[in-house]
């Protein structure tokens, strides 16, 4: 009644066509009205008319405001859903929880069984899981999912592994050894490749083999990708026989650094395949797109890594968000050398190895827990998720058995192996101080195992360009089950019958910290003295520069000034600090003066006078100056006083020949072989003073 009477009161002086527009938007109002006051009812099409729907909605909306219009709706109440289900919103987060849920659960189960882990390598369980779970969906009914895809696995899943990996890569080891390892992961991988695929193509090409299609070109590309050790698999398995750092190193650094050459290799017998012949050009091409993709991918994970080191300097005020910087600056160093075609592997290695001692320096010791353990977790995840993944693709298929290639490919993989690690070492021997045994080159050859990098590759190929894939994929499948089940579950037992040396799990200690940074500088010295320049030379030149320049730019505050040996003391310290405070006061401290951080949250204990009068001397600021003042100009500055000016009172030459043929006698013995190993605890006194009294005189 109060809507007609404002109806009247407001069209009284109108036209038709203004009352008409009135009316329009009174209907408007009066629909909102209704279907808010009716939101849980639903018209009945039942009672509406058939005749075609030829009414238009401002004749249903007089109808409903009770106009002249006599057709009547009825509406029927609908029960609310108290509960639906929409399972395709949530599909692919839900199965990717599934899938790390699976993994994770694999993982816990086996190491609950103490005996079967010892026995069965972790790798192969996972492995054996994945065909269990793609043989229940097949049994279902189900399609088995392409979950090994290869941007997957190279944009997912490898990343975390390399990066853990290249982040606590051990240095040192790494580079007194990267000569060997880079001739077994550049001439080794070189090797494999023609001498697999050479062969390869020759027995297709006999009669019966039924493979005479096969030609050159696609062997070796099959060869390229069969032929590099993998790193993921490496890893699964040597660090369950824990094998010494010295064989570790050897055959993960060449499982690292032969993804330069497997990429070149791959990109350029992929890119020929078709057009049937390899120049002498395009021989002299691959050689420098090797160079560009090592040294390039090396490059870009370097500058990387000093972004992330110089980024962490201003992060003081935010500790939460500093180990993002790692992650996403190691991430996107990987996604650009991989948009250039470049070793994503090596880009990662180098941004880890770059920027952790700059990035430690800085973040907070939270801030570094986190880093490793989420490093830890995330790595661990991957790898286990890449095994049952290809467990869970051998069982999706498809597949073409050929007996010949098959068996052929897993035969010739363990001869080139054998061959290229006894061929090389022979050379390497001749110019290492610390021969390779005839034990250490079995092992090297033994752990060549191949992994997903493989299946990957393989599954890359097109269907168009090569009709053999399913073949190929067949045969890089077969291997890989040959290499992680047959080889990575005997060399364990294998490791034990050799009586290999394993490695020694002790924590590093100030003694030999110093007696470490001792032999650098001696060693240092004797170059000088025989006029050679080894890597003794440089390493003492860089880490000069380092800390002349690089430090000050990338350290934040005065901490970059701080001696290494005190740095790493600091650490040491703090790190038994939280073992004690864990522990409960089982820890027992090896400093005979506690200092303020160790001992803050421990109640000290009265020394008993004999002890409590040998305690160390307190000395002043400026002693300790003075004394850190001599021991730095007479063990670090050397070469400063052998190239004094030749009217200084130095030796003549002939005894400066003397000297230097004395000092190579002392360099050929055995003792100093051991130097270069990485056991340095033990020392022999007697020849280091000989050689300091050799300098000095």
């Amino acid at each position: 009644m109060s809507v007609r009477v404002a109806f009247h009161s407001l069209t009284g002086s109108k036209s038709f066509l203004e009352r008409g527009l009135l009316l329009l938007v009174i209907m408007i109002f009066l629909e909102g009205t209704v279907l808010t006051l009716g939101a849980a009812s639903s018209p009945d099409i039942s009672a509406q008319d058939n005749t075609g729907g030829g009414h238009n909605h401002l004749d249903d909306h007089r109808g409903i405001a009770g106009s002249h219009d006599h057709t009547n709706y009825t509406y029927s109440k609908k029960a609310f859903p108290v509960l639906s289900l929409d399972y395709h919103h949530i599909q692919v987060p839900f199965e990717i929880s599934l899938w790390v849920l699976l993994a994770s659960l694999m993982k816990l189960g086996f190491h609950l069984i103490p005996r079967l882990s010892s026995i069965v390598p972790e790798s192969c369980l996972l492995i054996v899981v994945g065909l269990l779970v793609g043989g229940l969906i097949k049994l279902a009914g189900e399609d088995v999912p392409p979950v090994l895809d290869s941007n997957l696995f190279f944009l997912c899943l490898l990343p975390p592994i390399i990066l853990d990996a290249g982040y606590f890569l051990p240095i040192r080891p790494f580079m007194e050894n990267i000569g060997t390892i880079l001739m077994f992961a550049v001439v080794g991988t070189l090797w494999n490749a023609f001498f697999v695929g050479g062969l390869l193509y020759a027995v297709c090409q006999i009669e019966g083999t039924y493979l005479s299609q096969v030609e050159l070109l696609p062997c070796l590309l099959f060869g390229s990708i069969i032929s590099a050790v993998d790193p993921v698999a490496v890893l699964a398995v040597f660090e369950e026989i824990h094998i010494n750092e010295l064989l570790h190193i050897l055959v993960f650094g060449e499982s690292l650094l032969n993804d330069a050459v497997t990429v070149v290799l791959y990109h350029l017998f992929e890119e020929y395949s078709g057009a049937g012949e390899v120049t002498p050009m395009d021989v002299v091409l691959g050689v420098i797109c090797f160079l560009i993709v090592s040294l390039g991918g090396i490059a870009v994970g370097a500058i990387y890594g000093i972004l992330a080191a110089f980024t962490s300097r201003f992060t003081s005020h935010t500790r939460v968000i500093e180990p993002l910087f790692v992650f996403v600056y190691s991430y996107m160093a990987y996604l650009s050398a991989e948009m250039f075609h470049l070793s994503g592997i090596m880009a990662l290695i180098a941004c880890g190895a770059v920027m952790r001692p700059y990035v430690e320096a800085n973040i907070s010791h939270k801030s570094h827990t986190t880093v490793k353990y989420f490093l830890k977790m995330w790595s661990s995840v991957s790898e286990t998720l890449i095994f049952i993944f290809l467990g869970v693709a051998t069982v999706a298929g498809p597949h073409a058995w050929n007996w010949t290639f098959v068996s052929v490919t897993v035969i010739l993989c363990l001869v080139s192996r054998v061959i290229g690690v006894v061929g090389l070492t022979f050379i390497i021997n001749k110019f290492r101080i610390v021969k390779l045994t005839t034990k250490d080159q079995f092992i090297v050859a033994y752990g060549g195992l191949r992994g997903a990098i493989a299946f990957s590759l393989g599954y890359l190929l097109d269907k168009d360009h090569f009709p053999m894939r399913t073949m190929f994929l067949t045969a890089i499948i077969t291997e890989i089950f040959f290499t992680v089940f047959v080889q990575g579950m005997t060399i364990k037992p294998l490791v034990d019958l050799l009586a290999v040396k394993k490695k020694q799990e002790a924590k590093r200690s100030i003694n030999e910290e110093i007696h470490t940074q001792f032999l650098d500088h001696l060693l240092t010295g004797i170059e000088d003295i025989c006029g050679h320049y080894g890597h003794h030379h440089w390493k003492d030149k860089l880490n000069r520069f380092n800390k002349k320049y690089i430090k000050k730019c990338l350290i934040a505050g005065e901490r970059y000034k701080e001696p290494q040996l005190i740095a790493f003391y600091h650490k040491m310290e703090f790190k038994q600090a939280i073992e004690l405070v864990e522990s409960g006061g089982g820890v027992k401290l090896p400093s005979a003066v506690p200092s303020q951080v160790s001992m803050q949250n421990i109640q000290p204990k009265k020394l008993p006078p004999p002890v409590a009068e040998r305690a160390l001397p307190q000395f002043t600021k400026g002693r300790e100056e003075e004394i850190r003042k001599i021991l730095r100009s007479n063990l670090q500055k050397t070469r400063q006083r052998v190239s004094a000016d030749p009217g200084s009172d130095l030796p003549s030459a002939n005894l400066r020949g003397n000297i230097r043929r004395a000092t190579a006698k002392l360099i050929s013995d055995p003792f100093w072989g051991g130097l270069h190993s990485y056991n340095r605890s033990t020392l022999v006194p007697e020849k280091c003073i000989i050689v300091i009294i050799i300098m000095w005189s």
